[in-house]
């Protein structure tokens, strides 16, 4: 009986290890992401840079004026870091919810659905993927990022709606 109860203690014990290695691990893919609206909010691109690898692909997935889909690929940061560092009246708000985050080695995965506001007005809602890279010195960087952006069919949750109510 205290073998069976020894073995299910520490059965117990490794799962909540294990749940805390992996809860731990989720916070630090989710840090470089969170320091990307961060630097969108502050309109600092120095900050947003520092969330990315060197060699960055963005794309953006949506459709054109006929309904087509189409796919706007970018190889780079740079125009994006520009347009966050440069002054705009409004503050960039983007949020987030839903984030579903898959790890392998130094490679992470994170699918999330987001709204974006203009100050307090809403501009557009869709999903964002994120693909990261674990570095050498172990903290996790964005390499690619892929949206969609859609102004209608938007589902957004009232806590986060009722914080842009003007």
């Amino acid at each position: 009986m205290k073998t069976t109860f020894g073995l299910f203690a520490i059965c117990i014990l490794l799962a909540r290890i294990a749940f805390s290695q992996s809860t731990n691990e989720k916070e630090s893919v989710m840090k470089p992401i969170n320091q990307l609206f961060e630097a969108m909010q502050k309109g600092d691109s120095a900050m947003l840079r520092k969330a990315f690898t060197k060699q960055v692909t963005m794309a953006r997935v949506g459709n054109d004026k006929e309904g087509k889909p189409i796919l706007r690929l970018e190889s780079s940061i740079d125009g994006f870091a520009k347009s966050v560092g440069t002054p705009h009246p409004e503050t960039w708000n983007e949020m987030i919810w839903d984030e579903k985050i898959e790890i392998d080695g130094n490679l992470a995965q994170v699918w999330t659905s987001y709204a974006f506001y203009l100050g307090k007005k809403f501009n557009h809602c869709g999903v964002d993927a994120f693909h990261l890279l674990k570095s050498e010195d172990g903290d996790w960087k964005i390499f690619h990022l892929s949206d969609t952006g859609q102004k209608e069919g938007c589902t957004i949750p009232k806590k986060i709606s009722d914080q842009f109510k003007p």
